[in-house]
């Protein structure tokens, strides 16, 4: 017999038990003697039912899944916050449906409007484009969720997120107690908090250090590697170009080395770069990249424990968590040396 011919009341009969603990076999309820459970059990396996997660939900039970959206999956940076979810819902045996947005804020906001419709019983959202759009919705029908990474949203959101400010701070004061004094900057996409606290700590650490701001030497990016490789060109063809870049993920700091190496440049004798994230890529590309680790993969289970509390108890406070993040010293900055800017300002100014 198929799924779709087989109901719950088969079920019970096949088991010779009421629909009623078919029901609590499904939920997974404590109250089933353990020989029940097997007998039910086995009669699902015998008929091929698989219980529909939206029946179970609108019978007043619990899907057993958590709803994520992520947006690709193209990068270390989700993979490792994926892990760190996958590994707190294996030890609660929940399942995962996972969905990607393509950073397209219609996309999300419909893939939350079906998800919370009964499909999930909680949802983690990593770097929401748009959150503003639906979370006024979730809060009002009480539906828990928690984002990750983004912290550009009022109060009354739960969030779990790393110090992007202070991180951000910390590389670019790592550069300039390097003797690097123009520090070129690729942001990533300025819609996301994440995003803006990190420029907002570059710039700090100038201001810290007496070195001026220079609009010419920032570079609005996207957070993807393209970004860090047209960033890094366009940085480097301004009048008086960087001695070191700090690009605001990882991905876009390879895109940088790249582009730095088509221009027949060292690094990090020539420019030095950084990034931010610290994905398990980082320590593999040549040189191996100094970058800030965000606690990634602590984030997706952190994330994961407090949605599972506000599962528990609905009522609970709001908590917005920041994890500490560290500068990790690798190959890819050195001190000064002024070799390729000096040369270049020289032949501009000839």
């Amino acid at each position: 017999m198929t799924n779709q011919k087989t109901t719950i009341v088969d079920v019970a009969a096949k088991a010779g038990v009421s629909f009623g603990t078919v029901s609590r076999v499904i939920n997974n309820d404590v109250h089933v003697r353990p020989a029940t459970r097997e007998r039910v059990l086995q009669a699902m396996e015998q008929l091929g039912f698989v219980a529909n997660r939206q029946a179970r939900s609108l019978a007043g039970g619990k899907t057993g899944a958590i709803g994520l959206l992520v947006p690709d999956l193209g990068t270390g940076y989700i993979g490792e916050i994926i892990r760190g979810i996958d590994a707190e819902l294996t030890l609660q045996e929940l399942d995962l449906i996972l969905y990607t947005t393509h950073r397209t804020a219609s996309k999300e906001a419909n893939y939350v409007a079906n998800l919370a419709q009964g499909m999930v019983d909680g949802l983690l959202l990593v770097l929401p484009r748009n959150p503003a759009d639906y979370v006024g919705t979730l809060t009002q029908r009480n539906f828990p969720f928690v984002l990750i990474d983004h912290q550009g949203t009022g109060k009354e959101c739960p969030a779990v997120g790393a110090t992007n400010w202070q991180g951000a701070f910390d590389a670019a004061e790592h550069l300039l107690k390097l003797g690097h004094r123009r520090i070129g900057f690729i942001t990533g996409s300025m819609d996301l908090g994440c995003a803006q606290d990190r420029l907002a700590g570059y710039r700090a650490a100038l201001r810290t250090h007496h070195v001026p701001y220079t609009e010419e030497l920032v570079y609005e990016g996207t957070f993807f590697q393209p970004d860090g490789f047209t960033g890094a060109l366009a940085l480097l063809d301004v009048p008086d170009p960087p001695t070191a870049i700090f690009a605001s993920n990882d991905v876009m700091a390879m895109g940088a080395m790249d582009a730095i190496r088509q221009r027949g440049l060292r690094i990090p004798d020539d420019i030095a770069v950084l990034g931010f994230d610290d994905i398990p890529q980082a320590e593999m590309v040549r040189p191996a990249l100094t970058t800030i680790q965000q606690p990634l993969e602590k984030m997706g289970r952190v994330a994961t424990q407090m949605l599972l509390d506000l599962l528990e108890a609905p009522e609970s406070k709001i908590q917005r968590i920041e994890l500490p993040t560290k500068l990790i010293i690798r190959d890819s900055c050195c001190p000064r040396q002024g070799s390729y800017a000096d040369a270049h300002n020289a032949a501009y100014s000839a």
